[in-house]
């Protein structure tokens, strides 16, 4: 019983970490658009100032727009690079600007984010 309850608690906690973007490789382009490794649509976001160096989405913002996180180790290359946020988290950014998924995208290849508000837009290469 102890035995199980742990594996449903780090099943669990993997599957959070895999759609907050932990510890995932450098973006790939599909269908015209950037993913992560699941086919997850990324964003940016005009509020954020490109190679600026910082991402302005903190708190609760991150909650709906989850950083698209970089291992520790990643080497980005062209238009690609990695900041540290203010929590001491890296995350990728394309041309500067800082990426994210969207909490409201259920599955590869949604894009229920883009145009959110005016500010957010998928991020395309």
């Amino acid at each position: 019983m102890k035995t199980s309850r742990i594996l449903l608690y780090v099943g669990a906690a993997l599957c959070l970490l895999g759609y907050s973007g932990a510890l995932v490789a450098q973006p790939q382009v599909r269908d015209g658009v950037l993913t992560d490794e699941a086919g997850m649509s990324l964003y940016i976001w005009d509020n954020d100032v490109a190679n600026s160096g910082q991402s302005l989405c903190v708190g609760g913002c991150s909650l709906s727009w989850p950083p698209y996180a970089a291992k520790e180790d990643v080497k980005p290359t062209g238009d690609y690079a990695v900041i540290v946020r203010e929590d001491g988290k890296r995350q990728w950014t394309y041309k500067g600007k800082p990426l994210y998924l969207w909490f409201d995208d259920k599955k590869p290849g949604d894009r229920q984010g883009d145009g959110f508000r005016g500010v957010r837009h998928l991020a395309r290469p």
